[in-house]
Parts: C-alpha cells; structure tokens; sequence
C-alpha cells in the first residue's frame, strides 16, 4: 500500500504485483452498493470474497440489519463495526466522489478505494490518494483474485499468469487461493 504520493498514479493499467499485494494484505471489505438480488454481480462478488476468506460488510441503506450473501448489511461505511481496509465501490462513477467522501470520515482510513468494472472518477481517486488512500478503478476484486490464482483458467479464459504451483486442497470444492 502506499503513503501519499507527490505523482498521482496513471490508473490506465495496473501490475499484478499492485493488484496481488493488494489482495494479501486487506482483510475487511466493504462493499458499496452490493444487492441482496443474488443475480446481480454485486451479490456475487460478496459471496465469492466472503469464500475467500475477506470479511466483507455489504453497504446498503435498503439492506441494513438484513443479511446479503450471508453477511449483515450496513447503512452507511460510518455504520461498519471494524475498521475497513478496502472499500468496494458498486455504484455509479458520479457516486465514486461521494463514496470516497464518506470514507475518508472513517478512522481509521481504509487502505484501498477499488473501484469496480466500469467505474471510473478521477477527482474522486486524486481526493482518496492526497490523503494517501490507493485507488484501484474499473477493476473487479473476484475477477483480479480468480486471475491471480488461476482459478479464472478453469473456464478457459487466458489468465496470463502463469504457474506451475500445485493447487492447494481446501475444504469444499477445490479452488486456487492468494492468500495464506
């Protein structure tokens, strides 16, 4: 994760080291916008990083008190009970401004602001990264997780990561991990 930075970051591309280090270190993710509808992608993301291991909070004035994937949702970021390391935004990329707003209300800061497919607001990233906040935009976390390890691989999609680390046998179905 990075301190503030005196040149602001190119968020056409990112490396897989930055993308990777970044989902080995955060441990609590809110999700802004996730939907209790499980077919709509938010639901899925919840419920595929919740498998991962993450402690995701779904963020959802319509949701809160109630259960998404599993887990209990919150009105506002203000509302998550621990602190949140990276904030999943879900929303439109006009919200992303708002969304960035509230989180650096929070203390302590989250270390991430991942912005998810298609969501994009660069006043939004230039805000979160002065106050030495990292951004991540039009970017899927279950996407970028599922390259890394492979698993993506599995439904013939090019992972470009190659690797000839044995898969490790998990409880449940057998899946590729990231994280230790």
């Amino acid at each position: 994760m990075s301190a503030a930075r005196e040149t602001p970051v190119k968020h056409d591309q990112y490396d897989d080291a930055t993308i990777k280090a970044i989902l080995d270190t955060v441990k609590t993710i809110a999700v802004v916008g996730a939907s209790a509808n499980t077919v709509r992608p938010s639901f899925f993301v919840v419920k595929y990083l919740i498998s991962k291991g993450y402690e995701v909070f779904p963020v959802n004035p319509g949701q809160a008190g109630r259960e998404i994937a599993g887990a209990l949702a919150y009105a506002t970021l203000a509302d998550v009970p621990k602190p949140i390391d990276m904030v999943d935004v879900f929303r439109g990329s006009e919200a992303a401004y708002g969304v960035v707003e509230e989180a650096l209300q929070l203390d302590p800061l989250p270390k991430v602001i991942w912005m998810q497919l298609s969501v994009r607001n660069d006043a939004a990233a230039a805000l979160a990264e002065s106050h030495g906040v990292e951004v991540i935009m039009n970017r899927c976390p279950k996407i970028e997780y599922a390259r890394l390890c492979g698993e993506i691989g599995w439904a013939g999609v090019s992972s470009q990561v190659l690797s000839a680390r044995k898969p490790q046998l998990r409880p449940g179905f057998q899946r590729f991990g990231i994280r230790r």
